[in-house]
């Protein structure tokens, strides 16, 4: 991206453009500093301190990210409150309409900001400019709020109406994972922006060059200093963003954990918020699913992205024995088999750091000491030409169960392992589905619309499947995990409607009016009158 575009304070250009559709990426000599966003200008956090920022494909170092305090909150959420004022009361037909500037920006720098992706996540240029895609809908459907979120009037009695608005909340926070650098944190900004609250993102620490490009265009939109910030920052920053008093609202993704203790912190300050968690997603093959499909299905659902997203298929139970039930698992081994290390399309990336390659491999060597069988090992990799060249790679595994009771069966691995258990009846697979303390997504592969049913009325989880992998609901519907289960705590869903109703407060009005009994300038022969002088021909009050 250009130079013009991306200065940081006291900084050279972090991309020097050497065409108007050329640019150079960030790299160990051409490194950013991604400060906080506050006012729209960056400034460095009050600790004068920054983490390093790694390429997971290659653990080169391509950038730092700031580390901010509970000082540097304060400052971002007191610029959002004095922009709440002036941005709330825009209409909201204007507010989309900077939206619709932005979103046209992102359109024409997607390519920019995807390869920013593959950059710092490691996922591949398609995956990366689907993360792109896929925000920006979320965006486009936020531009159209003003046809959508229309209050509603009732004429409840003779003399009494009643009416309800939405109204903006205020201050709002965001708190996002590294898995979708782009696309997470538009899933709730675009939709809070339009409909008149003014924000405070937290990016993930581990990819927010992203995001520090977008607050760019952002602004570029003309979005108004202060209307959209951003914090860096690691826990302290969590924490003070869900205690500040003039933070309405707060929205989460992230791990189970970490999304029970901010439901739970949040709603002791009786405070709004979604806060969603982690997965376990169950598949259920049935003898009559087409092989060849559900196999590229399924494969793409438990490797793309490395595996690296809450609605990754984790646990295939195939019902029955049989030649259809030994074709489907050879035809998933073998397509997983094909798939090549890389950044490129149709390739597989790595996985974000360390941590995550370790609890991977942690989870395959658990399966093996309990005597599951390794169909395909991923481990392999470790010694590719890739790996060699840095980076946490780890290639698609298939793991072949004996007993649901394995860890890998039970646990959110959150990387390219599908564990694989054979079930005697449709009984079987739904008590194992529904066992798992999770519930954000399940499906099944079948060829019959009344077995489809029979399992989608009894899956336990709130997004399902139906020969569809990855059942990710888009625009107007709402993205969110099941109430009562490690997948979802707070209130409401995110995205869609969901956050149209999260993002807003709905004011309900009651009017009694008097009757008029003044004369009204009427005209026309239904109303028998002569009336002289001037007429208001759009004033209807009081008559038809």
């Amino acid at each position: 991206f250009g130079a013009k575009h991306l200065r940081s304070q006291n900084m050279p250009p972090a991309a020097i453009t050497d065409t108007e559709d050329h640019y150079v990426l960030p790299n160990e000599e051409n490194q950013i500093q991604v400060d906080n966003f506050i006012g729209g200008k960056f400034a460095a956090p009050s600790t004068g301190n920054y983490l390093s920022v790694l390429s997971p494909s290659t653990s080169a170092k391509v950038g730092s990210v700031g580390v901010s305090a509970s000082s540097d909150v304060d400052t971002a959420v007191k610029s959002a409150k004095n922009a709440f004022a002036s941005w709330s009361s825009l209409t909201m037909k204007s507010r989309a309409a900077i939206m619709l500037k932005f979103h046209a920006l992102v359109r024409e720098h997607a390519r920019e900001i995807a390869e920013l992706i593959v950059l710092e996540n490691g996922k591949n240029i398609t995956e990366a400019l689907a993360d792109v895609a896929k925000g920006n809908e979320t965006v486009e459907y936020a531009c159209s709020l003003p046809q959508l979120a229309q209050g509603r009037i009732l004429r409840v009695s003779s003399e009494v109406s009643c009416q309800d608005r939405r109204d903006p909340l205020g201050v709002v926070a965001s708190i996002v994972p590294f898995n979708f650098p782009f696309m997470v944190p538009q899933w709730t900004v675009p939709i809070a922006l339009v409909m008149g609250n003014t924000v405070v993102l937290k990016p993930s620490e581990k990819v927010p060059l992203t995001m520090r490009r977008t607050a760019e265009l952002m602004k570029e939109a003309g979005i108004p200093d202060g209307v959209f910030n951003m914090v860096q920052g690691t826990k302290e920053v969590v924490e003070a963003l869900i205690d500040h008093e003039d933070i309405r609202a707060v929205t989460f993704v992230g791990s189970s954990p970490v999304a029970s203790i901010v439901a739970s912190r949040c709603h002791s300050l009786s405070k709004r918020v979604t806060a969603l968690g982690g997965a376990k997603n169950h598949l259920v093959a049935l003898p009559d699913c087409d092989a060849n499909g559900a196999s590229s299905d399924i494969v793409v659902s438990y490797a793309g992205c490395a595996g690296q997203r809450c609605m990754a298929a984790s646990v295939l139970l195939t019902v029955g024995q049989g030649p259809k039930q030994d074709e489907l698992l050879r035809k998933i081994v073998e397509k997983a088999s094909k798939i090549q290390p890389g950044t490129e399309p149709g390739k597989m990336g790595s996985v974000i750091d360390e941590a995550s390659y370790k609890n991977i491999i942690s989870c395959i060597e658990d399966s093996e000491r309990a005597g599951a069988e390794i169909l395909l090992d991923g481990r392999e990799w470790a010694n590719g030409p890739m790996a060699k060249k840095g980076g946490c790679w780890i290639g698609p595994t298939v793991i072949k169960h004996a007993s649901p009771e394995d860890k890998c069966m039970k646990e959110e691995v959150f990387g390219p392992v599908l564990s694989v258990y054979n079930v005697s009846s449709w009984s079987e697979a739904i008590a194992i589905e529904n066992s798992n303390p999770f519930g954000n997504a399940a499906c099944i592969y079948t060829s019959s619309g009344g077995h489809a049913d029979w399992f989608t009325s009894r899956f336990r989880a709130s997004m399902l499947g139906i020969n569809v992998g990855i059942p990710v609901p888009r625009e107007p519907f709402s993205f969110g995990g099941l109430y009562g289960t490690k997948s979802k705590y707070g209130d409401m869903d995110i995205t869609g409607d969901g956050a149209m109703e999260f993002f807003s407060n709905r004011i309900k009005v009651t009017s009694k009016w008097p009757v008029p009994n003044v004369e009204e300038f009427v005209t026309g022969d239904a109303f028998n009158a002569n009336v002289s002088g001037p007429m208001d021909h759009a004033n209807f009050a009081g008559r038809m």
